[in-house]
C-alpha cells in the first residue's frame, strides 16, 4: 500500500533493531505492518528448537496480515533481521482504508491469495516430495516472487535459512544442493546460490 496514505490516515515508523521481535506468535493482532527499510521475518519454532520460516518480508511489503480480517492471534512471530523501520497502523483504520479505497482493497485481495496460493504449493512440496523437488520448489517461487524469468538470480538466504524454509535439515540441503549442482539445475560460485 502507498506508504503517503498510510501516513494519512495515522500510520507511525516504528524502528526495530536486528533480532527484536514487531510481534510474537500468539500476540493479539491489532496492527496492519508494512517495511518501509529493512527486512522482517515470520517464523515458527517447534518444541524441539527448530525454525520453521514463513517467509521474510522486505521493503514495501506488508506482513501479518491474515488475523487482522478473522480476528485470530498471530499464527507466527516477526523477527527484524536486519535493522528495520516498518509502518504500523491499527487494525480499524486499516479495515476503513480498505472500505474507503475499492481498488485498494481488490490489490490487496490479489496479495492475499497469491499468499495463500504459495502456502498451499509449499505445504503440498513438504509433504509429498524429496528433498531436490522442495528445494526446487523454494528456488522456482523465490524466483517467480521477484519476476526473474531466465536471467541467473541470486539466492540470497544461507543454506540453514533454506533449511528453516523448506523444513529440511541443513545437512539435507547441502548434500541435495550438491546433487542439484552437478545435474546443473542451480550453480554455486564462491559458495553462493544462484538459480
Amino acid at each position: 500500500m502507498d506508504a503517503d496514505i498510510l501516513i494519512s490516515w495515522g500510520a507511525i515508523y516504528k524502528k526495530y533493531r536486528k533480532g527484536e521481535f514487531v510481534f510474537y506468535e500468539g500476540d493479539e493482532a491489532l496492527f496492519y505492518f508494512q517495511v518501509e527499510k529493512g527486512q522482517v521475518k515470520m517464523s515458527n519454532i517447534n518444541d524441539m528448537g527448530r525454525e520453521y520460516v514463513q517467509g521474510n518480508f522486505s521493503e514495501g511489503q506488508s506482513f501479518g496480515e491474515p488475523p487482522l480480517f478473522i480476528n485470530e492471534r498471530y499464527p507466527a512471530s516477526a523477527m527484524a533481521i536486519e535493522d528495520t523501520i516498518v509502518l504500523r497502523l491499527s487494525k480499524e483504520i486499516f479495515l476503513n482504508i480498505l472500505d474507503e479505497y475499492p481498488a485498494i482493497q481488490k490489490t490487496f485481495l490479489t496479495l492475499l491469495a497469491h499468499k495463500v496460493y504459495s502456502k498451499a504449493s509449499t505445504a503440498k512440496a513438504v509433504m509429498n516430495h524429496t528433498p531436490e523437488e522442495r528445494l526446487l520448489s523454494f528456488l522456482n517461487n523465490y524466483r517467480k516472487s521477484h519476476n526473474a524469468t531466465n536471467e541467473k538470480i541470486l539466492i540470497p538466504f544461507t543454506r540453514q535459512e533454506i533449511a528453516n524454509f523448506t523444513g529440511l535439515r541443513v545437512e539435507t540441503v547441502i548434500r541435495t544442493l550438491s546433487v542439484m549442482r552437478s545435474r546443473k539445475q542451480v550453480e554455486i560460485i564462491n559458495r553462493k546460490l544462484y538459480i
